[in-house]
């Protein structure tokens, strides 16, 4: 595993998992949250696949119109980095590319973790980072079929 290891002991870590819904409950999901703890031991790993944040998911649907929003304002805010997976094919979904944007546009310790487990630094040009990213209807396309079912990652 590649991690920099001058993030892996940072004290009082709370790190975003930002992963497409395809991976919700399935058997890589866990592997790649074993390979974050693994990597960050000290950190409280989030993970949005959690009963927890499905409930505040639907709340804030129900009461505003937006799911999204209960990440936006109350779980990304309390977590000062994050740990995200692309598409296979190395593209970011529209909605884990926001999560991912909210940690940059803080100065925010931002990692990429790949199917095999690798954590990189997500760094260098954000533009480069940026155009990887496909748009909200060509996510959808990937997440889930014409009947609203997930599709596989």
């Amino acid at each position: 595993m590649l991690i920099y290891e001058q993030h892996k002991e940072e004290a009082g870590m709370r790190l975003y998992f930002g992963h497409p819904i395809t991976l919700y409950g399935k058997e890589l999901e866990t592997f790649l949250l074993t390979t974050i703890k693994e990597a960050f031991p000290d950190a409280v790993i989030v993970n949005p696949a959690d009963k927890e944040h499905g409930d505040g998911y639907e709340r804030f649907k129900a009461e505003t119109g937006n799911g999204m929003r209960y990440f936006e304002e109350e779980v990304l805010p309390s977590c000062n980095g994050g740990v995200f997976i692309a598409f296979r094919d190395g593209k970011w979904g529209a909605g884990v590319f926001k999560e991912l944007d909210f940690f940059h546009e803080r100065g925010l310790s931002i990692w990429e973790i790949d199917v095999r487990g690798i954590i990189t630094v997500l760094d260098g040009p954000f533009e480069a980072i940026r155009s990887r990213t496909l748009s909200v209807p060509e996510t959808r396309l990937r997440i889930r079929d014409g009947k609203g079912n997930p599709l596989p990652f």
